[in-house]
């Protein structure tokens, strides 16, 4: 069995609660204590995170013109950014560990995706 078990359909399903959750916890978990950054670049990115969902080329996208690789490779870009972002903005505390866990989460699953719809690697 491949590694690769999160497919497009159930990518497309985690995608709009995780969108929703990057734009709700960090008012619900106070961020923004070691810099407003971390407040508010989960909050643009949660709305981000939702327009690139629309727009994606699965069975929830509403608009489907954004290929699903090209959803997968900005999903990527926003977990690496999120690892990186406590080193780069001096996040703290829980600032930082909110951003590791959910940059970690993301590589997880873009790790575990499969690039198309019933193809495993």
């Amino acid at each position: 069995m491949s590694v690769r078990f999160v497919t497009r359909t159930v990518h497309a399903y985690l995608d709009y609660p995780v969108a929703l959750a990057l734009m709700v916890l960090p008012f619900v978990l106070g961020l923004g204590q070691s810099n407003p950054m971390a407040l508010w670049l989960s909050v643009v990115t949660g709305v981000a995170a939702l327009v690139l969902t629309v727009l994606t080329d699965h069975h929830l996208g509403i608009w489907r013109v954004l290929p699903y690789k090209f959803h997968l490779a900005v999903d990527l870009l926003v977990g690496v950014t999120f690892l990186a972002a406590p080193s780069l903005f001096g996040f703290s505390g829980l600032d930082a560990i909110y951003y590791w866990l959910n940059g970690a989460a993301v590589v997880a699953v873009i790790s575990l995706s499969s690039p198309e719809e019933g193809v495993t690697a």
